[in-house]
């Protein structure tokens, strides 16, 4: 007993020094920097990954909002904005038309739904996507008149320069919504 005495009072004062709010050092993170402070929210970090071009990574922060804030049109209009912009398609359309589904008024949802519908080659029904994003939006936004513009002059003009093998560019305009142009 008399070799654990030394040894156990030396553990009781450490707890004793770790109990006391006096004692405790700062938590931080791997560069030191305080990580006590509140995070920026995941969805603002995605709008930023997304305007540097790391998709995958804006996709995990906005998956992080998701989990933190709850699935709001916003985010999940923003989730399927970075499943467009990685290719995946299919994901990205069954996402927005969730976002639609809980606002059928939320414009941005409607507008990237319209993209990766031309995206998908169903020009038809990405002109009366636009349409709708056009009437929500009172016309006031110049992207949203460009999109459908480009839809309807896919639709009407069969002799249009974009053919069925043009490549689409797609560009943001910094507040989750994208605006379509053709390559020439």
């Amino acid at each position: 007993m008399k070799r654990w005495g030394p040894t156990l009072l030396i553990l009781g004062l450490l707890a004793a020094c770790g109990q006391s709010g006096n004692l405790n050092p700062v938590d931080t993170g791997p560069t030191g920097q305080d990580v006590t402070r509140a995070s920026v929210d995941g969805l603002t970090v995605g709008h930023r990954l997304m305007a540097a071009g790391e998709y995958e990574l804006a996709l995990k922060s906005y998956l992080r909002a998701a989990s933190e804030e709850g699935a709001n049109p916003e985010i999940i209009t923003s989730i399927g904005s970075a499943n467009l912009r990685l290719g995946r398609l299919g994901q990205a359309e069954q996402l927005l038309r969730n976002a639609i589904s809980q606002d059928k008024s939320f414009v941005p949802a409607w507008n990237n739904l319209g993209v990766v519908l031309m995206e998908k080659g169903e020009i038809g029904e990405a002109k009366e996507v636009f349409r709708t994003a056009y009437a929500l939006d009172n016309g006031q936004t110049d992207h949203i008149r460009e999109n459908l513009r480009l839809a309807i002059a896919k639709i009407d003009n069969k002799n249009y320069s974009a053919g069925e093998d043009s490549t689409f560019l797609l560009t943001t305009t910094g507040t989750g919504t994208y605006k379509l142009s053709t390559l020439p």
